[in-house]
């Protein structure tokens, strides 16, 4: 199939299109929001995953089981 352009309106129109747009603020408030809660998920499964691990991998690590304690005890909303 072959196309042809009519304007140069039709080609700008077309390019337009196909850029990614910006969201308003309501999107890049939800973006933020979605943000916020992956970085909570992992963080409570990471810690979730720490605590699980035995003595051998927690040297392996360099981490001991004090540390691993102390990080598992922490909310998931504190860094």
């Amino acid at each position: 199939m072959i196309r042809t352009l009519t304007s140069k309106s039709t080609l700008a129109g077309e390019i337009r299109s196909s850029l990614p747009r910006r969201p308003g603020p309501a999107g890049a408030a939800a973006l933020l929001v979605a943000d916020l809660l992956s970085t909570w998920y992992r963080r409570a499964r990471e810690r979730r995953h720490l605590g699980t691990l035995d003595e051998h991998m927690l040297k392996d690590i360099g981490v001991t089981r004090a540390d691993v304690e102390f990080e598992v005890q922490k909310h998931f909303w504190r860094p």
